[in-house]
């Protein structure tokens, strides 16, 4: 039978109680891919789509022999043509947004013992490519990049409110994913009320979240695990250095070990601000902070001949691409050469990277080089990882992006 780009599912894999969805014939490459479960299809990947197809629409994914291998949402407007939501045949309706919500907050609620602010929806890692979704007390912060889940909108605020029973849910849905998506940005409260101020802890660790003004969807959860780890390194009279503080975790964590004295180095004000609504909500006067550029900050501070027992170094991503990959790496060699300089001997170093595109070899490398050019002798403590609730799929390399390091100066 010639391909028309529509098929009929109908019995057993009775998908979308019968309605027409339209086929895409993927690639031999890309179906190798699929099969291994991984969700996405890029725009050079397909091989024919049917020419009425919508932004966002649901369709049914095939190899070049007609096989199915999922069912997803595409949009020809983007590099990543199609994502794939399921690996079986059923419909994309309210009953599926409502179990892969519940699925995703079931598995939280291990972690949920030790803190009450935790990811509840990690995109394609909990099968919602597209959807991301932070718990913040009570509250939901959300994020709708793509239009196939702009078009599953109203299904899956109710899905959220009938699971998790928020108080409120608020959209920070991220500028430059929704622009390659060709929507435009939204902000704002979806339901109940949001409060301007949400007080969350992580083991008995204070932190304010303010939703309107924080960067993404208002704090970084994925640091929780490594905050712990980095912060019992601490000892008696340690001088800790904390750069690109944000609102302070790694600082505040390691103030409240008992270092004699925390700066907390970051570009944003509002950012240092809220570091110090949360100093004092934890009763502490040992922290202070300093607005400025972070190798501004760390070439002065070498100057004036300050040195620290504990840096922090946890940059924003450095790329977002791979062709920019190389400045990057440029850009973490310098980070890290400036760090080391600072750094006093059996000092501790944290050094991090968000982006895929920089692997934990890479930052090894790049340590590696900065040692000896410092003539430092660098001992690995631990690697350092997301936590458990931005889940690490190993059949999509892309869910594995935070990695670091904490490495002790040691003595030759």
């Amino acid at each position: 039978m010639p391909y028309n780009g529509n098929s009929i599912v109908r019995g057993k894999a009775d998908f979308m109680k019968g309605q027409i969805i339209k086929d895409v014939i993927i690639n031999k490459a890309a179906s190798e891919k699929v099969a291994r479960f991984f969700p996405w299809v890029y725009d050079n990947e397909i091989l024919r789509c049917p020419q009425d197809i919508r932004r966002g629409e649901l369709i049914k994914v095939c190899s070049p022999s007609g096989s199915f291998l999922g069912v997803g949402y595409i949009n020809l407007k983007s590099t990543i043509a199609v994502r794939i939501l399921s690996f079986v045949e059923r419909p994309i309706d309210g009953a599926f947004l409502t179990e892969k919500i519940s699925k995703a907050w079931e598995r939280r609620q291990g972690l949920m013992r030790h803190t009450n602010a935790c990811r509840v929806v990690h995109s394609e890692a909990d099968d919602l490519s597209g959807l991301v979704v932070d718990y913040y007390n009570g509250y939901l912060s959300i994020q709708i990049n793509t239009a196939g889940m702009e078009n599953l909108r109203s299904g899956i605020i109710s899905a959220l409110e009938r699971v998790i029973q928020p108080r409120g849910i608020y959209e920070r849905s991220d500028a430059r994913s929704r622009a390659k998506e060709g929507l435009d940005t939204t902000e704002g409260v979806l339901s109940g009320e949001i409060p301007d101020e949400i007080v969350v802890e992580e083991k008995g660790v204070r932190f304010c979240i303010r939703m309107r003004e924080s960067q993404k969807t208002g704090f970084y959860l994925d640091q929780r695990r490594n905050r712990e780890i980095v912060s019992s390194c601490v000892g008696e009279g340690f001088r800790v250095l904390d750069v690109f503080s944000n609102t302070g975790g790694f600082g505040i964590h390691a103030a409240l070990r008992g270092a004699a004295a925390v700066t907390l180095v970051d570009v944003s004000s509002p950012a240092l601000d809220l570091a110090a609504v949360n100093a004092r909500l934890n009763g502490l006067k040992n922290v202070a902070t300093a607005k400025a550029d972070a190798f501004d900050y760390l070439d002065g501070a070498f100057k004036k001949g300050k040195r620290f027992d504990l840096i922090v170094l946890d940059p924003p991503s450095f790329t977002k691409t791979k062709s920019s990959r190389g400045g990057a790496l440029k850009g973490y060699r310098r980070l890290m050469l400036a760090g080391l300089r600072l750094l006093k001997p059996e000092g501790y170093l944290a050094f991090f990277s968000c982006s895929h595109h920089i692997s934990l070899e890479d930052l090894k490398r790049i340590s590696l080089d900065a040692a000896e050019e410092t003539d430092s002798r660098l001992e690995v403590v631990e690697h350092l990882f997301q936590d458990r609730d931005h889940p690490y799929m190993i059949s999509i390399p892309q869910s594995f992006y935070l990695k670091g390091v904490l490495f002790r100066k040691s003595l030759p």
